[in-house]
């Protein structure tokens, strides 16, 4: 008899009957939200349009996933009111992506655009230990639906970290990228590699060269202080370096942790203000604040938790990347725009 109730109740709702089930979307579907509730944003980015006269103001955000994808400021805030109208869907809109590309086969950890007036590039670098330059023009014009994206777009640089040669000839696996750097002075890309080095990369010519080797662990962090041809590096061992770009030489080893108590703490990120006067140090339990003119430390704080990105103020809008496949933005008087959550690649 309970059989039988049961067998009715499914009939009359036909949304459970079993014959118009589709496995296939209900894979995809457990599939998409298994990726967005793990899926980290490593970095989130603008694009400077100075020169255009009514410009949408664009974003690029670098996934765990491999990919690398842009999307429209004004599309993601119009995704984000809608999503806070509706009270039954989360408050962050799923938003897609005016382009998404398979960048890295692993996760891509920094992205950094290179402002060429005739051909902006968009740099990624990753776990895979790869460095790739994508034309930027060519990701915002894509006609593709999203379905039909990932390996659509070819990049036009792809620079390989070097493999260092051990005892009896064994070379070390390729190291991986954490962040990158620009120098608009002279076409330069800098990186900061897990192998303890940083790189020195010439755009033009794809070649390596310069290798900033002085630190004993894990580079997470790296700046340029293009004014005094300098490159800061931030690492696992604790310190903060200051190399000449010239002679690739350590001019000065920063520890922004002097406290007994957090002797094992690292340089997660590191950032210099447009004056080139102050560096800041984000470490696993604080923040501090350098004089670049008289090597002094004049603001030190604690923090209850590792500080994993750092931004002077321009009056501008940050771009907040984070777990979940989270972006938020934030003006720079503090209001907030959106929160989206960026799409990944169906795969």
């Amino acid at each position: 008899m309970a059989a039988a109730t049961a067998t009715a109740t499914v009939q009359a709702q036909p949304g459970l009957d079993a014959r118009e089930w589709d496995e296939a979307a209900y894979r995809r579907g457990i599939l998409r939200e298994r990726d967005l509730s793990c899926r980290t944003l490593f970095r989130a980015v603008f694009y400077d349009q100075r020169d255009e006269p009514d410009p949408d103001v664009l974003l690029a955000a670098a996934s765990s996933d491999g990919s690398l994808a842009s999307f429209s400021l004004s599309s993601c805030i119009a995704s984000s009111a809608s999503a806070h109208a509706a009270p039954q869907l989360a408050a962050a809109a799923l938003v897609d992506p005016v382009c998404i590309v398979q960048a890295h086969s692993g996760p891509v950890y920094d992205a950094k655009f290179y402002n060429d007036p005739i051909q902006p590039l968009l740099f990624s670098c990753g776990d895979d230990g790869h460095i790739r330059g994508w034309r930027w023009h060519e990701m915002q014009s894509c006609l593709l639906p999203l379905s039909l994206q990932g390996d659509h777009v070819e990049p036009i640089l792809d620079l390989v970290n070097p493999q260092h040669e051990g005892p009896w000839g064994a070379r070390s696996p390729i190291p991986e990228n954490n962040a990158i750097a620009i120098s608009k002075q002279d076409g330069s890309l800098f990186a900061a590699a897990g192998d303890a080095c940083a790189y020195c990369w010439d755009v033009e010519s794809g070649k390596c060269k310069m290798t900033f080797k002085g630190h004993t662990d894990y580079l997470h962090s790296i700046a340029v202080r293009e004014a005094n041809h300098q490159v800061v590096t931030g690492s696992e061992d604790g310190t903060a370096r200051i190399w000449d770009c010239r002679s690739g030489k350590c001019t000065q080893t920063i520890r922004p942790v002097q406290n007994k108590k957090f002797e094992g703490s690292w340089v997660g990120c590191i950032a210099i203000d447009a004056s080139e006067s102050w560096l800041a140090c984000g470490t696993s339990c604080g923040i501090s604040v350098w004089s670049l003119l008289s090597n002094e430390c004049i603001f030190n704080a604690d923090c209850g938790a590792p500080v994993q990105d750092l931004l002077f103020d321009k009056n501008q809008m940050a771009a907040v990347a984070g777990h979940g496949g989270l972006v938020d933005v934030i003006s720079g008087f503090g209001s907030h725009l959106c929160a989206f959550r960026c799409r990944g690649l169906d795969r």
